[in-house]
């Protein structure tokens, strides 16, 4: 699946009224500030109706505007079609091929987008709720099951949540039941998913960075004792009073941590911003290998200023490491030199939110 034109109005700084964009591979160039990113952000709206840089779509419409309006053409295995996310009086709208969508999970398994951003730095530094995400993310790309059990998971959290702090304790023991269910079914998908993910990431940046780390990651569940729902029901309640005093449910699916270690113990306390960096950008080439050998298919990927601070070496070390895609899209600085075989790409100088071609 790739993007074949491209059309913004009032979405942050963009001014794109229709732009062939038909290349298995797209370059954009241009100083900061300039829209590079903003480009990639519509793309992603576009793929999955939210933004990759913020949770409130208000905050990507242009100053003094009501609203913005993104659209594209697209080219996939069944045909063409056009995709457009427009959002006006706080109310976000998604037309598919003159249809609206009522839940955004349709769009990701048609538009497999996967971005690369300085920000995917917080999945190595960052809190654990960070690398919880990452791996939410990495699963539900793929797997509805695993997305229906996590969109259930949190619905059932915050009605436990919310009769924990009413007091109403004839509800909890109906929610430990469907918590305990759903948990204990995320669970047993993360621990494959991990075992997977360790196939891939421990030789990659192994590879890449040519440093002595032996890097994995090691998945480290709240209910460590959980065997079975009825286990973990009992968990539940043996915890009942602490999540009392504390206002929340303290066990769970939402408490799990996924540790970056290397032989020596959590990356994190050992290695530098440099590596913690290469880190992060290898975590999301893994990413892109495992949707691809989970699904057979080729993601759509945006590469937001990730390669800049990489040496020649590294830069054809990342680049050669992707997987198969349908398209790729990067973005450089004026004059920075881009990959080997750059000249098939289609390039567009990016200017105060046009595209020059």
């Amino acid at each position: 699946m790739k993007f074949t034109s491209l059309r913004a109005s009032d979405f942050r700084n963009l001014k794109i009224e229709n732009v062939d964009c038909d290349s298995k591979s797209v370059i954009l160039t241009g100083p900061n500030g300039q829209g590079k990113t903003n480009i990639l952000e519509a793309l992603y709206i576009l793929s999955y109706g939210s933004s990759f840089r913020t949770p409130y779509l208000k905050e990507c419409i242009s100053w003094d505007k009501n609203g913005f309006f993104v659209s594209g053409d697209y080219e996939d295995e069944e045909g063409k079609g056009n995709i457009t996310v427009s959002f006006f009086n706080n109310q976000r709208k998604i037309i598919l091929d003159g249809k609206e969508v009522k839940d955004r999970k349709e769009l990701v398994y048609r538009f497999p987008c996967i971005v690369f951003s300085h920000e995917d730095i917080s999945f190595v530094k960052g809190e654990p709720e960070e690398r919880r995400r990452f791996f939410d993310q990495m699963l539900s790309l793929y797997s509805q099951r695993y997305f229906d059990a996590l969109r259930s998971y949190k619905t059932i959290l915050a009605q436990r949540n919310a009769a924990i702090r009413s007091g109403d304790d004839y509800l909890i023991g109906l929610y430990n039941n469907r918590l305990a269910t759903y948990g204990m079914e995320i669970m047993e998908d993360r621990a494959q998913a991990i075992y997977e993910f360790n196939k891939i990431f421990p030789p990659l940046f192994s590879r890449i960075s040519g440093t002595e780390y032996k890097l994995c990651v090691n998945y480290q569940p709240s209910w460590k004792e959980g065997g079975s729902v009825e286990e973990i029901e009992d968990i539940l309640v043996s915890t009942l009073e602490r999540d009392k005093k504390m206002n929340t449910t303290t066990s769970g699916i939402h408490r799990d941590r996924f540790v970056v270690m290397s032989q020596y113990g959590p990356f994190v306390q050992m290695g530098s911003t440099g590596q913690l960096r290469l880190c992060s950008l290898i975590f999301r080439i893994s990413q892109a290998i495992y949707f691809s050998r989970m699904t057979d298919k080729k993601p759509i990927l945006l590469l937001d200023d990730v390669l800049l601070e990489l040496d020649s070496l590294k830069r054809g070390e990342v680049l050669s490491s992707l997987p198969e895609y349908s398209q790729v899209w990067c973005t450089f600085l004026p004059d920075e030199k881009y990959y080997e075989d750059s000249s098939s790409s289609l390039h567009f100088n990016v200017e105060d939110g046009r595209l020059n071609g």
